[in-house]
């Protein structure tokens, strides 16, 4: 399953690594022969999208080994720290978009674009949206944040190249300073969706719970196990795809040692064939009287 899915994943960023190289040159040469910035700034976002389909790629390579001395989890991380740069060059790259389309309004540097530049702006938001609809589908089917958040910087591309689209036919109906005030716009969404993609894989980084509603439904099924009286503790962790679990169940003050262990094996069982997803679990049992003992403290 692991193999088919870092598979996947390599075949998407390669298709993705392809189509950025192409765009980004078409984007360049065009804004540079007939006379629009806005297409070639749009062409550095593009070539920004060959930067992070590459660390994408590598983090596939890095998350699929498997688990070692040193890395007993495995290498899930990866993907965390891939989405993490990710968000960096977004945010890298809106704000300078924000620097060179301010600078362009302040010298008054605009020009009447050909309508070639028109036409490549439209191939440029037909192919790029199609890639971001692709890879946000494939992203969602095997989990991976890493390409979920490529496929939106490929969308952060296609309304750039909408604002050059909406800049290049303003300026040619004598409308000139629709171009960066354009520019700006989608300068401050491709920030934006950067800081959340940033926030997001930090928590991951930090440990953050990645959904109550998954720890929601693995106590539900723990508190089915026979045996178990109640959940004391539950922590989840993400590694790229998978999930660790670590949690305390209750059991009542007369079973054995051997018992305590069968329910702990039960409650592995019962959390990994609920959860497909959860790759290792951590049981520890805890008898009843040491939870009474700690609520009598208490009061």
């Amino acid at each position: 399953m692991e193999k088919k899915r870092h598979d996947l994943g390599v075949k998407v960023s390669s298709i993705s690594l392809v189509v950025n190289i192409l765009l980004s040159i078409l984007k360049i040469v065009v804004g540079f022969w007939f006379g629009s910035k806005a297409l070639i700034a749009d062409g550095f976002h593009s070539v920004s999208d060959v930067v992070s389909t590459i660390i994408v790629f590598m983090s596939f390579k890095v998350s699929s080994q498997p688990p070692d001395d040193c890395h007993p989890y495995g290498h899930g991380k990866a993907e965390s720290i891939a989405t993490k740069l990710l968000g960096i060059i977004l945010i890298a790259t809106g704000l300078m978009l924000v620097r060179s389309t301010v600078m362009e309004i302040i010298n008054y540097e605009i020009n009447i674009p050909s309508s070639i530049v028109l036409w490549t702006a439209v191939i440029s938001i037909i192919i790029k949206e199609g890639l971001c609809r692709y890879i946000i589908k494939v992203g969602r089917k095997i989990d991976s944040k890493g390409l979920v958040a490529d496929a939106y910087h490929h969308r952060s591309d296609a309304l750039s190249s909408i604002a050059v689209l909406i800049g290049a036919g303003g300026a040619r109906l004598g409308y000139p300073l629709l171009d960066p005030l354009a520019g700006l716009v989608v300068a401050s969404f491709i920030i934006k969706v950067g800081g959340e993609i940033l926030l997001d894989a930090i928590d991951e980084l930090m440990d953050a719970i990645p959904s109550q509603d998954k720890k929601n439904k693995i106590i539900k099924e723990v508190v089915k196990v026979n045996d178990v009286l109640t959940i004391k503790d539950i922590k989840l962790r993400a590694y790229g795809s998978r999930l660790f679990v670590d949690l305390k169940v209750v059991v009542a003050n007369d079973l054995t040692v051997t018992e305590g262990h069968q329910v702990a094996t039960a409650v592995k069982e019962k959390i990994k064939d609920s959860n497909p997803k959860v790759e290792g679990v951590l049981v520890h049992i805890d008898p009843k009287n040491e939870i009474d003992n700690l609520a009598d403290n208490e009061h």
